[in-house]
């Protein structure tokens, strides 16, 4: 995976198409959460320190290819003028001549941000013309999007034909390091935190790390397919019937690799996914939890896995260990954070609520590696090429 970044790229003077990704929550016209605009601002930089104008475009939302102020990029067009203390140009479309009349008035070194790039929906279609009309804006393109980077649209394949002076940027490149690393030849032991709600969003990312890693800890809703295969009480907790096969396969070729696949010892069921509902720790092996809801990890088990957590020279995390987004069924997620973070060796955290569990508990700056693409980084880990980074030229 050693791609041309940004480094490689002659930008002196020269207009830069940078697909980032802004792809921010807005409520009300208001970002709650800039961190991936913040995310871009190293590489943005850099361009701008090295003589470039910048033209960034990026996806909001999923808006069908339909027009629409709920997705309009300007929010974080303002916002980011404001983290670069400098102006940035709005664009009212990402193609034709309003955008690059845009482009054109910032001059030299200026910043144009294109409006909503799924606007169109040739984007997602991946269409020739429309990646075409993105080129001509622009001399050289460079990829910042990881969180894209598994999509074959427009923005981040179809242009590179058009714009073959074409590279990484810190971010992906950063995301290629420490994710590669993690399926290259990781220090050891290696631990894999896994959970979150499915089994099934998870499957090829267990079976591509099984050969790779040490230790398997497995929380969230995702427990409860194993338990139901072990025989053991599920009530109404989420469980995926036709992968109770599946996940008695892991357990087997776990073996085989000698991966120490660990289970929750302990759960706090409740009787409903609610704040103010009766709530209380079970034993998972002796205890009929009857129709109630399995929604967090237990202390026993935040224990143990704290204590291999410790232990481990490279940790890799992603989904959360319960219902975390409910205040009483987050603990287990919190503490899995702060071990995480109290690790002394290689950490690297993606998923929302993983991420947004390690800045719950104001240990982000202790982290490694954070990931700012989570379906990207799970196809990644699960052995997928990914459209947008392949097409980048190697080194």
């Amino acid at each position: 995976m050693s791609k041309r970044s940004i480094y490689d790229l002659d930008i002196k003077g020269k207009r830069l198409f940078i697909r980032v990704d802004f792809n921010v929550p807005l409520s009300a016209g208001l970002i709650s959460d800039d961190t991936r605009i913040r995310s871009a601002l190293p590489t943005l930089q850099y361009a701008l320190e090295q003589g470039a104008s910048l033209v960034l475009a990026s996806h909001l939302g999923r808006p069908k290819g339909q027009r629409s102020e709920t997705f309009s990029l300007k929010p974080i067009g303002i916002r980011l003028s404001e983290l670069l203390d400098q102006p940035v140009a709005f664009a009212n479309d990402c193609i034709g001549p309003e955008a690059f009349q845009t482009i054109e008035q910032t001059g030299r070194n200026g910043v144009t941000l294109l409006e909503n790039l799924r606007f169109h929906k040739e984007e997602e279609d991946n269409d020739p013309i429309f990646s075409a009309a993105l080129a001509s804006l622009a001399d050289c393109y460079v990829n910042d999007a990881f969180g894209a980077a598994h999509r074959a649209h427009a923005s981040t394949t179809g242009i590179v034909s058009h714009l073959s002076d074409a590279a990484a940027g810190l971010l992906l490149a950063r995301e290629l390091k420490y994710l590669g690393a993690l399926l290259d030849k990781p220090a050891r032991p290696f631990t894999a935190i896994l959970g979150g709600s499915k089994v099934s969003g998870k499957l090829e990312v267990i079976k591509n790390l099984l050969p790779r890693i040490d230790t398997l800890l497995i929380g969230g809703a995702m427990s409860y397919t194993f338990f139901k295969a072990r025989g053991l009480s599920t009530g109404q907790s989420l469980v995926e019937p036709e992968l109770v096969n599946a996940t008695r396969e892991i357990e087997e070729e776990a073996k085989i690799h000698q991966v120490k696949l660990m289970l929750p010892s302990d759960h706090l069921v409740a009787t409903a996914l609610d704040a103010d509902a009766a709530h209380e720790n079970l034993g998972v092996d002796a205890n009929d939890i009857g129709d109630r809801i399995g929604v967090d990890i237990g202390p026993k088990t935040q224990q143990s896995y704290t204590e291999i957590i410790k232990k481990s020279a490279t940790v890799v995390w992603n989904g959360p260990m319960g219902v975390f987004e409910i205040l009483p069924f987050s603990s287990g997620t919190l503490a899995i954070a702060t071990a995480v973070a109290a690790s002394t060796g290689t950490t690297v955290v993606g998923g929302g609520d993983s991420v947004s569990a390690v800045g719950q508990m104001g240990v982000a700056d202790q982290i490694t590696h954070i990931s700012t693409g989570g379906g990207a980084s799970l196809e990644f880990l699960g052995g997928t090429t990914l459209p947008g980074v392949s097409i980048l030229p190697n080194t």
